[in-house]
């Protein structure tokens, strides 16, 4: 696993829209959050117009970071043959694909911390309340989106449409997983269908660790929810997933 995370991370440096994908889009995605969160529509929310950027920055992180480039970079190790050559040597299947999603999990990690830091000594926002919590929620995310974006590789033909399979998932997440719009603002029928997103109950973990508040019921739910939807991955990857090229 070290050596595949080792060449999966130089990889990485050399693709330039990868690397813009993992080190400045979070960022472009703060500062579109916090330009779109008047004061005065987070009323009634626990929010403020800081902790929302910075906490949707951590959602951003789990779909750019390590969803969007994972699809791509699983297409493209499967096309070229890197997939199917490498089960003929020593790695598992596990660590093959943990191989490859070794880097960006490192650099979501490192993005993540970068911003609780900042938001802690910048934006005068509290220090994690239950660091615990977010963690979990951090290390639910990256396996969810790790997850996600192996079986959304298995409906990918080419590295050029990976970005047309992971947009929808993109899209929904960062609107409706309260990335952008927090989910108490919405319907309440909309708000139950959101609730239920792959990255919703991330979110509320991130949340609830960072800034505190929620009461216990809530938290397992969001515990069981990420739960549930690694299982569907693991589902999906084991049943859908592609070690050759499609023919």
């Amino acid at each position: 696993m070290g050596a595949l995370g080792r060449a999966e991370f130089i990889l990485l440096q050399r693709n330039r829209t990868s690397l813009f994908m993992a080190l400045l889009m979070p960022l472009g995605m703060v500062g579109v959050i916090r330009s779109s969160a008047p004061d005065n529509d987070l009323s009634g929310t626990g929010l403020n117009p800081g902790s929302l950027a910075l906490s949707g920055g951590i959602g951003a992180v789990l779909l750019f970071v390590v969803y969007s480039n994972l699809v791509a970079a699983y297409v493209a190790r499967r096309e070229e043959l890197v997939l199917k050559r490498l089960r003929t040597g020593e790695p598992a299947d596990l660590e093959i694909l943990a191989g490859t999603a070794l880097p960006v999990a490192v650099l979501a990690f490192a993005q993540s911390a970068l911003l609780v830091a900042a938001g802690t000594l910048l934006l005068d926002l509290t220090a994690p309340e239950r660091p615990v919590l977010l963690l979990a929620g951090l290390v639910g995310g990256v396996l969810v989106a790790v997850l996600l974006a192996t079986a959304t590789s298995a409906f990918t033909r080419t590295v050029e449409s990976a970005q047309v399979t992971a947009l929808p998932l993109l899209l929904l997440s960062f609107v409706g997983s309260g990335m952008v719009i927090p989910v108490d603002l919405m319907p309440d029928r909309v708000a139950n269908v959101f609730a239920v997103l792959p990255f919703s109950p991330v979110m509320d973990l991130v949340r609830t660790g960072w800034l505190g508040g929620g009461d216990g019921g809530e938290t397992v739910r969001s515990l069981l929810l990420v739960v549930a939807w690694t299982a569907v991955g693991v589902v999906a990857t084991r049943r859908w997933f592609r070690w050759e090229p499609r023919r």
